[in-house]
């Protein structure tokens, strides 16, 4: 519910009246000793107020801009060859962990 500005057009009274948009404007003075009627003054709004840190001008960007960024970042990304996908990697590894054991063992011996 926005707070709006009033005047008095008789005494001059400035003063601030928090109501819905949906009420009725105020008429009367709320000064006891006036009977002047008021007038409600345009006023500018409440800005927004960003305090504190982590406020970044992307946190509010619309869907459309967040959709068009996602699919041109997944453009960009390389695209992996199946040779690397086949596990080609594991199997080294696995032949690197057999023959340690094997030199462990002659140690021993």
């Amino acid at each position: 519910m926005p707070t709006y500005d009033y005047l008095c057009e008789k005494c001059e009274h400035r003063f601030e009246f928090f109501q819905s948009m949906n009420d009725a404007k105020l008429t009367d003075c709320p000064k006891e000793d006036c009977d002047g009627t008021v007038k409600r003054l345009l006023g500018t709004g409440a800005g927004i107020i960003f305090k504190g840190g982590g406020f970044y001008e992307t946190d509010y960007r619309s869907e459309s801009y967040k959709s068009g960024a996602k699919k041109e970042s997944e453009a960009s990304k390389p695209k992996e060859s199946k040779e690397s996908k086949s596990g080609g990697s594991s199997s080294s590894t696995s032949q690197s962990d057999t023959g340690a054991k094997g030199s462990g063992s002659s140690k021993t011996g």
